[in-house]
């Protein structure tokens, strides 16, 4: 009896181990693939977000200067100039430019393997 269960045993490890013994080799599509996936160096930056309900547009990089507007978060903009950690920016959505805090707002970033 105990001679049967090592066998089943020996018969099931052999099953497992088919698959990975048969697996097809990577071939140079894949490869090359990978290779322009993890180039990302020359490609151009990503945009900014707002990452809260809303970011006043300031006159000046204060938070004590005039109010301009509103960036809500999914508005596109673009940002022109930093100062420390203000962003100086255009609304695409109504044209207005003014200063965002930087704590409200982010540029995504890619992660590059080479």
């Amino acid at each position: 009896m105990r001679s049967t269960r090592i066998a089943i045993s020996a018969a099931m490890l052999g099953a497992l181990a088919l698959p990975l013994l048969s697996a097809p080799t990577a071939s140079a599509a894949t490869v090359s693939t990978v290779a322009t996936a993890s180039s990302c160096y020359n490609l151009p930056p990503l945009p900014y977000t707002v990452h809260t309900k809303a970011v006043t547009i300031r006159s000046k990089a204060s938070v004590k200067s005039t109010s301009l507007g509103i960036l809500y978060r999914g508005h596109k903009f673009t940002v022109h100039k930093t100062s420390g950690n203000w962003h100086y920016i255009t609304d695409k959505t109504t044209g207005v430019k003014g200063w965002v805090s930087g704590t409200y707002v982010y540029r995504d970033v890619r992660m590059c393997l080479d």
